[in-house]
């Protein structure tokens, strides 16, 4: 075996060593025990831990071999520990003795090896490759801080677009928020005119039995008349009568057509409030939307012919010619 193998084999023994196993506590009491010991021999291990077994094939065997006899004469002194017989003479002595060598050991080994040391570490150390390793990262940190900035730019145009669909949404919500209160009209209408339509039933129901009664009315011993006076009270009250459940009918109806055309003049302007952001959106000119906004406006506001009422005033209804100055007064601007 050469003495760069035999000085590898040395160094390698040495770095893998286990300190703890120096202390021997449990076989040797308190007394004998080399627990002193284990701290300095972890601090010479760790020296020995900063030779590179390959930085041995750099030097000369001269050193080789120099390195290698501080090896074994260190590793000898753990060996001794390993070694050591509380029997043997002067056994107080001889531990205080090899603790003492290891103590010492250090300052030894150090003196000796740290030329070496110190040139395994500058050549382990590669300043070009480091170089290269610095400006590779560099150029990689701003190569990702470029791609993070279009994302960034990309997620920023992103969140405008959306921040616009959600003010759209918004205004749309808005406009429908306000049809709500026309939904709500036209369903409280649309319930007194069921009510209104079964008492309008009811009456005419009433006022025609009445009218069938009073044919036989007459007749009936306990009214009929004895003389033209009683002749006179029976017509009279049997048209009064009548009349006043004729006009009860007629209050009746008249609620019922009343109800039921606030209820469809509400469910039509909610219908124009909830189509008028599709209208316009689909406006391809302010001038085009003023023009929506206008018809849908007289839409909403202006009164409008149900069938339920007569005489009935006509909405607003302005055709497009009458808004065409308007338009045409903006475009010659």
């Amino acid at each position: 075996m050469s003495i760069l193998e035999e000085a590898k084999e040395s160094l390698e023994r040495m770095q893998n060593f286990d300190c703890e196993s120096l202390s021997r506590d449990k076989d040797l009491g308190q007394h004998f025990n080399f627990i002193d010991a284990v701290s300095p021999s972890k601090k010479l291990v760790r020296l020995y831990g900063q030779i590179s077994s390959t930085v041995l094939e750099d030097f000369p065997d001269n050193i080789t071999t120099q390195i290698k006899q501080q090896v074994d004469a260190d590793y000898n002194r753990f060996q001794q520990i390993l070694d050591f017989d509380p029997k043997q003479e002067s056994a107080t002595q001889t531990r205080d003795n090899i603790i003492n060598q290891i103590s010492t050991a250090y300052d030894t080994a150090f003196q000796k090896l740290y030329p070496y040391i110190s040139y395994g570490v500058s050549k382990s150390v590669d300043f070009q490759r480091l170089e290269t390793e610095a400006r590779s990262t560099i150029q990689s940190i701003n190569d990702h801080a470029k791609k993070l900035t279009e994302q960034l730019e990309e997620n920023q145009t992103q969140a405008d677009q959306v921040l616009t669909d959600i003010r759209k949404v918004a205004a749309e919500q808005g406009v429908s928020q306000q049809a709500i209160y026309f939904k709500e009209e036209s369903e409280k209408h649309e319930e007194q005119a069921d009510i209104w339509r079964v008492r309008t039933i009811w009456l005419s129901v009433g006022l025609g039995c009445f009218a069938f009664l009073s044919i036989f009315l007459h007749k009936a011993p306990w009214l009929k008349p004895e003389d033209a006076f009683q002749n006179f009270q029976l017509i009279t009250s049997k048209i009064l009568i009548f009349a006043v459940i004729a006009y009860m009918l007629f209050l009746s109806a008249k609620n019922f057509l009343s109800h039921k055309h606030n209820s469809i003049i509400n469910k039509h302007r909610q219908n124009a409030l909830m189509t008028y952001s599709a209208l316009a959106d689909a406006a391809s000119s302010e001038e085009s939307k003023d023009i929506v906004l206008n018809h849908a406006a007289s839409c909403i506001f202006s009164p409008q012919e149900t069938g339920y009422i007569k005489n009935e005033s006509a909405g607003s209804n302005k055709s497009i010619v009458e808004l065409l100055p308007k338009t045409t007064m903006k475009l010659s601007e």
